[in-house]
């Protein structure tokens, strides 16, 4: 799956949390006491899964040091590497930060690789509920807090214009309400001649929007109490719907085949090429094709659930703290000013400077922390009348009613088990009723494992 950070780690993604008043802003040592290094003010402090970071991530590090000069920092700008952080932990050398994936908290919490912050919250300044509810449950495992959420990734429709016309089609004609409607304008989307696909008319990307095409039906892949629901006719249902799309469109190899030439990056993109119709995307794309073709003729919708109730599926990363970490005060120190709002400014700041220098837009920056976004949208993003401007405005429209998987100790287990079983009906290898129910099988013995 491609994500914002196999790209630009926040180009278009998410702030985060930590608003200034509940925090206690982040100058000087605010909020660590001041003192020696068990308050977190001095020491080294190492981290894993940051990734290389950007302007945004450069701008955010900036602002850890000059909050915290006498603390040496150890930034491994590598993904995050499951075997290599639970081999860390297992030698007693673990990292002091682990940027992890929300949707696998719970696993690593299962494990006892990673510690709950409670204790910590208050002595460094950070508020709970400054945070977005659906990202804070993420993190959330048996009424502990395990991880500090950062970017707040949601998905709408993306559409190309151009390809639109060229099919008689509007942007209402892709709406996700009736799925009947929407498989009859998918088709006549398409494009194909001489056994070859030339253009995608609606792409359900699966297997990673699952979540969304359930939820559209009515149904969470995960339960409340964090056990898997994935065997649900009304999941079946929506994941038979979702392949109908693929297979009325060349089948999926074919379709697979195809989708992987595109330069989903370049100014030979996807739309540009005139090679996709429609597909839901996170809104970190925008600022891809905002760069890339900035003339593109962009159309967007939010999805819907069967009623026409505007739905989006939201996650993103968390910091936390691993077991065994050295240095956890200035651990949490870091969590405090890397989701503060004044740093989410500060970075939005560095992301205008390179707008400009790129003669670019601003398409925005999603956190957690509504008050953030909205400081952030109030200073930088400029009102306009383009495609572009429409969907950085259904992006932030979206982060009010995004929902999120529910955290399970088995997350890891349970994404990993419907994800596969995904693969195996798009192949053909199964059928989604047998596909979903292996997949239930597996998820519940992982779950009832760590219960």
């Amino acid at each position: 799956m491609i994500t914002r950070r196999g790209f630009l780690a926040g180009s278009a993604g998410a702030l985060a949390l930590g608003v200034t008043s509940a925090c206690g802003g982040v100058s000087g040592t605010s909020g660590s006491g001041g003192g020696g290094a068990s308050k977190g003010d001095t020491g080294t402090l190492s981290t894993q899964g940051f990734g290389k970071p950007d302007d945004v991530g450069q701008a955010r590090i900036d602002a850890f040091k000059s909050a915290y000069p006498k603390v040496g920092l150890k930034i491994n700008e590598g993904d995050f590497d499951p075997q290599q952080f639970l081999s860390a932990v297992a030698s007693g050398n673990p990292p002091d930060l682990v940027y992890l994936d929300r949707g696998l908290v719970g696993t690593y919490a299962a494990k006892g690789a990673i510690q709950p912050l409670d204790d910590h919250l208050d002595s460094a300044g950070i508020k709970t509920g400054a945070y977005r509810p659906a990202a804070l449950h993420e993190v959330t495992i048996d009424g502990k807090v395990y991880g500090i959420p950062e970017f707040y990734d949601t998905r709408n429709i993306l559409m190309n214009g151009e390809a639109l016309q060229d099919a008689g089609l509007t942007a209402a004609d892709l709406g996700t309400t009736d799925w009947d409607r929407l498989h009859t304008n998918a088709v006549k989307l398409y494009k194909a001649g001489g056994g070859k696909i030339s253009r995608i008319g609606f792409d359900p990307k699966l297997p990673e929007f699952l979540p969304l095409w359930a939820k559209a039906n009515g149904a969470d892949l995960v339960n409340a109490d964090g056990s898997p629901n994935l065997a649900d006719p009304r999941v079946i249902e929506a994941l038979t719907y979702a392949l109908s799309l693929v297979d009325e469109q060349g089948g999926w190899s074919r379709f697979k085949a195809f989708r992987d030439t595109w330069d989903l990056f370049g100014s030979g993109n996807e739309f540009k090429k005139d090679q996709a119709g429609a597909f839901p995307w996170e809104g970190w794309y925008v600022n891809v094709l905002v760069q890339a073709t900035p003339k593109l003729e962009l159309e967007s919708a939010a999805f819907t659930d069967k009623q026409g109730k505007p739905i989006s599926f939201s996650n993103g990363s968390a910091w936390c703290l691993p077991k065994g970490a050295k240095n956890p005060a200035a651990a949490v120190n870091w969590m405090k000013v890397m989701t503060a709002t004044e740093t989410w400014l500060k970075a939005a700041g560095a992301r205008e400077a390179t707008v400009e220098k790129n003669k670019s837009i601003f398409t925005g920056l999603w956190t957690g922390n509504p008050a953030a976004d909205a400081q952030v949208k109030a200073k930088y993003v400029k009102p306009g009348q383009t495609g572009f401007d429409a969907a950085i405005q259904n992006y932030y429209a979206s982060n009010e009613y995004a929902f999120s998987i529910a955290p399970s100790k088995a997350g890891s287990e349970i994404k990993t088990a419907w994800t596969d079983a995904v693969n195996r009906a798009l192949s053909g290898q199964q059928k989604p009723d047998a596909a979903m129910r292996q997949a239930q099988t597996e998820a519940a013995k992982a779950f009832s494992a760590v219960k």
